[in-house]
């Protein structure tokens, strides 16, 4: 028995949550190993009950091999049956919407993440 149970306390939650305090305005970047110059990140993230946003995978859409490894998790998400959306931002009122995309094609090239969650239970 871990120390953690004995206690009663909720073992510590994994790195790859996420929390929403963070700035949405922010763009995700990393910073290119052969050059110092920035380079844009989409990130695939999973909602699940009671974790909030996991990180699934991220990568540069422009570069080959991580746009194959995106395409795959994408596919393996809806496979799953989980529902895909990308957040965006009315540029007239500033108000935030998500938009469902059914396949890898249909994601705008300045989203930052896809967000996969499971449909609903229940007829």
């Amino acid at each position: 028995m871990s120390s953690a149970s004995a206690k009663g306390r909720r073992p510590a939650r994994p790195e790859t949550t996420l929390w929403h305090n963070r700035r949405a305005s922010s763009p995700a970047r990393c910073a290119s190993p052969d050059t110092d110059t920035w380079r844009p990140l989409i990130k695939f993230l999973r909602m699940k009950p009671g974790h909030g946003e996991v990180l699934l995978t991220e990568g540069d859409r422009r570069v080959d091999a991580e746009e194959e490894r995106l395409v795959a998790e994408f596919r393996r998400q809806l496979d799953e049956g989980m529902w895909a959306v990308v957040p965006v931002e009315n540029p007239g009122s500033g108000r935030r919407e998500a938009q469902m995309v059914r396949d890898y094609s249909d994601i705008p090239p300045e989203a930052e993440r896809v967000i996969f969650f499971p449909r609903a239970a229940g007829g």
